[in-house]
């Protein structure tokens, strides 16, 4: 299975003046967490990391001191989200064709969710990792009034990794961009285009780092796997 990460944001949210992806969890960049989950995954059999040109050397020298076994290749990527993943679906080996997309700033992933999504998606279109909500959702207004709850049940928190048929991915992104379609993820591009994802089961410590306190949370987590 193919495996594009996307690490070419900003992460303002971060408060950082670098990459957040390449602050530190215990000793560790946030993207090297993410990697060595993608490596230790039995179905991953190749890596592409897009990235923004000015973290080039510090991610070549993450690749060093991880000595991951499987194939990388650094990826240029674009100016938002999606034309990053343009980009990495691009630089997909000729013969790639379903491909898992794992944002790097999950770096909570386990192996084996990365297998359960690569093996998912050789039955479906498209999928994504989501857990279900456990907190009652309001839709409010633009002045703060609720306007109405919807049903719990039917609500999915989505996460990475996400899965697709290439040829169907790359049909969807061209016509994102005779459209001027602007997603926060792959998945929503297939929406759009009328194809059916499915969800695949998350977890609940997959989360995103996006934050100061993520960090915190994130170590905890490590901590308690043993990592």
């Amino acid at each position: 299975m193919y495996l594009l990460i996307p690490a070419a944001g900003v992460g303002k949210r971060m408060r950082s003046t670098r990459n957040k992806l390449l602050l530190e969890v215990r000793s560790q960049p946030i993207i090297a967490w993410t990697l060595k989950a993608a490596e230790a995954a039995s179905t991953i059999s190749w890596i592409g990391i897009i990235y923004q040109s000015a973290d080039w050397t510090d991610l070549k020298k993450i690749l060093a001191d991880l000595k991951l076994t499987k194939p990388v290749e650094l990826i240029l990527g674009g100016s938002t989200r999606q034309e990053s993943v343009y980009n990495g679906l691009q630089a997909l080996p000729a013969d790639a064709k379903q491909v898992l997309i794992h944002d790097g700033a999950r770096c909570l992933v386990t192996p084996d969710l990365l297998n359960s999504c690569a093996q998912a998606i050789h039955h479906c279109p498209g999928l994504i990792a989501a857990v279900s909500v456990k907190d009652t959702i309001k839709i409010v207004d633009d002045n703060g009034i609720i306007q109405s709850t919807p049903d719990r049940r039917q609500l999915w928190a989505a996460q990475t990794p996400q899965g697709f048929d290439v040829k169907l991915l790359k049909q969807c992104h061209a016509e994102g961009v005779r459209l001027g379609w602007e997603v926060t993820d792959d998945a929503a591009l297939f929406e759009r285009c009328g194809i059916q994802v499915r969800i695949v089961e998350g977890e609940e410590t997959n989360l995103k780092v996006t934050t100061p306190q993520d960090l915190a949370i994130a170590e905890f987590i490590l901590n308690n796997r043993g990592l």
